[in-house]
């Protein structure tokens, strides 16, 4: 229960981070930086990029630009409190897709980015949590999710 309700709490959070930027937006399309993180340097991306490009043109996004990351395991480093339980990654500021990501937020060049789902960025909750708060506080950003952080109850 405790799990579910964090992720209540991250989702929300997120949206209110995504009301913030519409309320500011003309009417121009909401402007996204498609993000990935692929398993292995021989992996690409071209999957996310398809998923991604539907849900943006669903929404009415244009894709400002593509970039991604590779997944590198941090084996160096234990955290015992940590909610991960899939394993421990580097974190999204020491990636170089990621970092190019915030500076073309930070230059006002997309309003957002938008990801398959909230591991793409961090499985840790503080870490994407972190995430979150510095993409709307820091960079007037917002971050979306092809998949929720909280699957939505049946009807």
């Amino acid at each position: 229960m405790k799990r579910q309700s964090r992720a209540s709490q991250l989702r929300g959070i997120r949206q209110h981070f995504y009301r913030q930027v519409v309320e500011k937006q003309d009417d121009q399309p909401l402007r996204v930086l498609a993000y990935s993180l692929v398993p292995s340097p021989r992996t690409r991306p071209d999957e996310d990029w398809g998923t991604l490009q539907a849900e943006a043109d669903q929404l009415g996004y244009a894709i400002a630009a593509r970039l991604h990351d590779v997944a590198v395991p941090v084996t160096t480093t234990y955290f015992p409190a940590s909610s991960a339980s899939q394993g421990v990654y580097t974190p999204p500021w020491d990636r170089p897709g990621w970092r190019e990501a915030e500076r073309l937020l930070r230059e006002g060049l997309a309003d957002g980015v938008i990801v398959l789902d909230r591991h793409n960025i961090s499985s840790d909750d503080d870490e994407y949590h972190a995430v979150i708060k510095h993409l709307g506080e820091h960079c007037r950003a917002f971050l979306h999710l092809v998949i929720s952080e909280e699957p939505v109850a049946p009807t």
